[in-house]
């Protein structure tokens, strides 16, 4: 049944306190608690009813609050015999966390609206419980140990008529039924997912995408490569987990069919820990070698280890391939500071360098990523291609990495823009406005004695990217050559005492005469000083920019003909 039905019974006399967007939440059972964290005897999708005996003051409410709403349940009713009115602490955190909120009438025994429930949500159940029990003997008995993913969708498709795919959290598809998604609706569904699942909400989310509807189901992630979650803090495994979408609106289905999806997301969690323990072996491999790399073991020890793995990541390989590493950082602000990000970002690294044109789930048994403190490694070995003609550039315009083996040999290397293109818009949505993903691409390398030095490259270009602004950003090993470079590396207070000494006269004249000085030094640095050019930028007469540059000279003292100022100013810019 639905919260909406309450309000329509008056024999249980219910008031609407808050919540009215959330009225379409399905009630699968009713819990009457005075417990502070009743947090223990709660499965989801309950009618919570309190007597608001836990409340000693308004500071306990907001916990009782997240408490339920991290549950998951339905909604909340509380009684007004206890403390007269509902508190205003209690509304205002219910609110805040999206969860309704009843007041029930002193008149009004709890025993009364618990019966009431229960009879509604046994009725509907048993109707279609023969057909519930019989879907859930096929599924488990056919799927996903039994074919896969797919062979539980394409039940799905013909029992049901629900067309499905299994998504990762970039909108990759890992397994489908009838036509592929494509990826742009993959990405925007993936998105929208997370938002939603930032926001707190319970799944199923609703989407619409080109005038389709889909519902979302999370599919937690709950076996050995589950990350922990302390606290329930949905950011640990908001960018790891899979979804289910499915086209279709579930707004209206009944809890039957609810149920039968819920079973769904369960299969494809066993199956998704099944893989993620087959990943185990190669995060073994990239483990050995990352803490041979870091420890300084001879590079014979290491190369030995390189042989080892190159079969396993690359079967039928006839010679030693080259290799690039791959660092990522996820970071919290505020509150989740203290939230593990290795683990998260060794989900995320195994997923961003995968091909998102590539369906299934195992298009990554080529990558080992790693994972130590709070960053994940990568370590990618290369396949060779034709070398490009002569004066052509190479796939992606690498052209051959250095040490190479031959001329016709050329290999696929990573580039950083390239691997977030396409999945930056989804994980941007999850990581909200208080997440960040940095990542550093390093050169490829052909040898152990290398890999050391493409660790620490990639380690430095990660940082450059950790300057930049955005939720997700990277950097590559061509940027290490640039000023850029040591910008990160200056603290924070010299920065900050640089670029006002320079730039403040000037913001304080443009606040009081909106004479634009800013903008105009930003495009004469940019036109290498050129008169012309600039005045064309601005649509300024010459006379103009010159008077507008003389005023920038006289505010901060500096000479914009001398190329020590010029540096200066540009720099100041690179860093405000």
């Amino acid at each position: 049944m639905r919260l909406r039905a309450l309000l329509d019974t008056e024999a249980l006399g219910l008031r609407l306190l808050g919540g009215e967007d959330e009225l379409d939440r399905s009630v699968r059972g009713v819990m009457t608690t005075d417990l502070r964290d009743p947090s223990r005897y709660l499965s989801g999708g309950e009618l919570v009813l309190t007597g608001l005996a836990w409340r000693r003051d308004a500071a306990d409410s907001e916990p009782f609050v997240r408490t339920l709403a991290n549950a998951g349940v339905a909604g909340l009713a509380a009684g007004e015999a206890e403390l007269g009115a509902v508190p205003d602490d209690l509304v205002e955190a219910c609110l805040q966390h999206r969860l309704p909120l009843f007041a029930v009438d002193e008149t009004v025994a709890f025993a009364t609206i618990t019966e009431h429930v229960v009879r509604q949500v046994s009725g509907e159940r048993a109707g279609d419980l023969a057909a519930v029990v019989d879907r859930h003997r096929r599924l488990m008995t056919s799927g996903p140990a039994g074919g896969g993913p797919e062979v539980v969708l394409d039940l799905l498709t013909s029992d049901l008529d629900l067309h499905a795919w299994v998504l990762s959290p970039t909108g990759r598809q890992i397994a489908g039924a009838g036509e592929p998604l494509s990826p742009r609706v993959g990405a925007e569904l993936a998105g929208r997912h997370l938002a939603a699942t930032r926001t707190g909400r319970p799944g199923p989310h609703r989407a619409e995408v080109d005038g389709t509807a889909y519902s979302l189901f999370p599919i937690r992630n709950t076996g050995r490569g589950a990350l922990p979650a302390p606290a329930r803090d949905v950011r640990a495994s908001v960018l790891s987990d899979w979804l289910l979408a499915v086209a279709a609106d579930a707004g209206d289905w009944p809890e039957a069919r609810l149920d039968l999806l819920q079973g769904v997301t369960q299969l494809i969690a066993v199956e998704r820990d099944r893989r993620d323990a087959a990943r185990a072996v190669r995060r073994r491999l990239a483990q050995e070698v990352l803490e041979l790399v870091q420890t300084g073991a001879p590079p014979a020890e290491i190369a030995a280890r390189l042989r080892v793995a190159a079969p396993v990541l690359l079967p039928g390989l006839g010679t030693a391939p080259h290799w690039q590493v791959v660092v990522a950082r996820v970071e919290w602000s505020q509150e989740g500071a203290d939230l593990p990000g290795g683990r998260a970002a060794q989900a995320l690294l195994e997923e961003v360098l995968v091909d998102p044109t590539v369906t299934g789930p195992d298009s990554a048994d080529r990558i080992a990523v790693a994972h130590t403190g709070e960053e994940a490694i990568a370590l990618v070995p290369l396949t060779a291609v034709a070398a490009a003609p002569e004066g052509a550039d190479a796939p992606g315009g690498t052209g051959a990495p250095e040490g190479t083996d031959t001329p016709e040999r050329q290999e696929t290397a990573l580039h950083a823009d390239a691997l977030l293109e396409a999945v930056r818009a989804p994980l941007a949505a999850g990581l909200a406005d208080d997440g960040r993903l940095t990542l550093g691409v390093s050169a490829a390398v052909h040898s152990a004695e290398g890999l050391r030095g493409a660790l620490e490259e990639a380690r430095h270009a990660r940082r450059v990217a950790a300057a930049r602004p955005g939720p997700v950003c990277a950097a590559g090993h061509h940027e290490l050559a640039s000023h850029v470079l040591l910008l990160p590396f200056v603290p924070d207070d010299v920065r900050r005492a640089f670029t006002a000494r320079l730039l403040d006269p000037l913001r304080d004249y443009d606040r009081r005469h909106r004479a634009e000085l800013i903008e105009t030094l930003e495009a004469f640095l940019d036109c290498d000083g050129s008169w012309t050019r600039c005045a064309a930028r601005l649509h300024l007469h010459v006379n103009t920019l010159r008077y507008r540059v003389g005023r920038i000279e006289q505010l901060t003292g500096r000479d914009l003909s001398r190329l020590e100022d010029k540096l200066d100013f540009f720099l100041a810019l690179r860093m405000s």
